[in-house]
């Protein structure tokens, strides 16, 4: 039985290592907060909406399948990254190093909060994308925010519930709320704020790319990274 070879895009791998790399930084700099009124918002969340304004692109121009392929690698370069810093931390420094407790700090990490933040991510992109690609589907592929304002109100829902509930459990459940609600309302507020540059970006790279992907006959497991695409599911434009 023949196969036909994926097609190559020209900015996808591209697309996938800027948002890899945004990913990491968000996680490096999420230790810190900062106050809005009664808010407290971690810094992460000046990057870590991006990540979502990504996926939505990725479901929208290349597919649920190029995003799939985009949120495993966030996913095992963000463990890969906890891991080395959990192992620079037990490496003993050398004498004339005198930052070890800023170090730890900086990267340091509670195998809770890592599990949280990993479970998290994987869980709110995924329902990101799978929403954003049905309600393509359902649209017709007209009204693109419908898709990515729904896309976020769903899947970063997923995500700050879930990662504020495994790092702060115990606190008092008032604070959690407020963590949760929070970052809700702000990552929800940055992606409508963003949905101009969204537009322009999807509608540049379908054109650029000449393709206009509808998930017709797609495999929504998350864990069928290597289904391949049908073209028959793609629409040129």
């Amino acid at each position: 039985m023949s196969t036909v070879p994926p097609r190559q895009y020209r900015y996808l791998d591209v697309l996938i290592n800027i948002f890899v790399v945004i990913l990491i930084v968000s996680n490096l700099i999420a230790p810190k907060s900062f106050a809005v009124g009664p808010f407290r918002l971690s810094v992460a969340y000046m990057l870590f909406p991006i990540t979502y304004i990504f996926g939505d692109v990725f479901t929208e121009v290349y597919g649920y399948s190029a995003s799939r392929r985009a949120i495993w690698i966030g996913f095992m370069a963000s463990a890969v990254m906890a891991g080395f810093g959990v192992l620079a931390i037990l490496l003993p420094p050398a004498p004339e190093f005198k930052n070890q407790a800023a170090f730890e700090i900086v990267f340091g990490v509670v195998p809770r909060n890592v599990a949280g933040s990993l479970l998290a991510f994987w869980c709110g992109e995924f329902a990101n994308s799978l929403t954003l690609a049905k309600l393509k589907l359902l649209t017709n592929g007209r009204f693109l925010w419908t898709r990515t304002v729904g896309s976020t109100v769903v899947g970063q829902a997923v995500d700050t519930t879930i990662v504020m509930i495994f790092i702060f459990w115990g606190s008092p459940f008032a604070q959690i709320v407020n963590l949760i609600v929070s970052g809700y309302l702000f990552k929800v507020v940055y992606e409508v704020a963003a949905t101009p540059l969204t537009y322009w970006v999807v509608n540049t790279l379908k054109r650029r790319e000449g393709v206009d992907f509808f998930d017709r006959s797609t495999n929504f497991n998350p864990f069928a990274v290597g289904a391949p695409v049908a073209p028959a599911v793609e629409a040129q434009t």
